[in-house]
């Protein structure tokens, strides 16, 4: 488990799997932010079991964030190419009662810290669309650089949108972490 503040990151519980599941695949609000020109593929409570949710019961590649002890969301991360150590990271926040909160900042700062321990990687990447202004103002919030722009590829109701790649260095969060921790001592 990693915390920050009232956020927590941390392993699905058993009894929250029904929760997690409608949350991602009934009621999802999310989608309509987070790539909505790619169809959301369905999943089983019986698939969502053997796969998604066992990735956040594992805790390796996927956690809960828990905020104030309600699951809200999760992140995960995946090999763009593993071959050349290219990760990417995820985010999911369920519904718009907790967006704006900064908390999907939080736990993302909790998380790339995270996966820069796990991983012997030099750079963290996020991608996301221009139709999401909130996740890109978080990437840069985070200390991440804009280092691609594709523009109008994400065709969605009707409208073109461009599709961003975000990253940042290893030692660039590393220097943004520690001067982030001296003001929280500081202050």
């Amino acid at each position: 488990m990693f915390t920050f503040d009232d956020i927590c990151l941390r392993p699905a519980k058993t009894e929250e799997r029904d929760h997690l599941w409608h949350f991602i695949y009934v009621e999802n609000e999310w989608k309509a932010h987070d790539a909505p020109y790619f169809p959301l593929e369905h999943q089983s409570k019986f698939q969502f079991r053997r796969h998604l949710f066992k990735r956040l019961k594992e805790a390796k590649t996927a956690m809960v964030i828990d905020y104030q002890g309600e699951a809200v969301g999760y992140l995960s991360c995946y090999w763009e190419e593993q071959s050349t150590r290219w990760l990417e990271v995820g985010i999911t926040l369920f519904t718009s009662t907790h967006w704006g909160k900064q908390i999907g900042r939080r736990a993302l700062t909790l998380w790339i810290s995270h996966l820069f321990e796990q991983y012997d990687v030099e750079r963290i990447g996020l991608t996301t669309w221009s139709g999401n202004p909130r996740m890109m103002k978080c990437a840069k919030a985070l200390g991440m650089q804009e280092e691609g722009r594709i523009r109008k590829v994400r065709f969605y109701q009707g409208e073109y949108f461009d599709s961003l790649r975000y990253g940042v260095l290893r030692d660039e969060w590393q220097s943004q972490q520690r001067a982030a921790s001296k003001l929280r001592c500081v202050g």
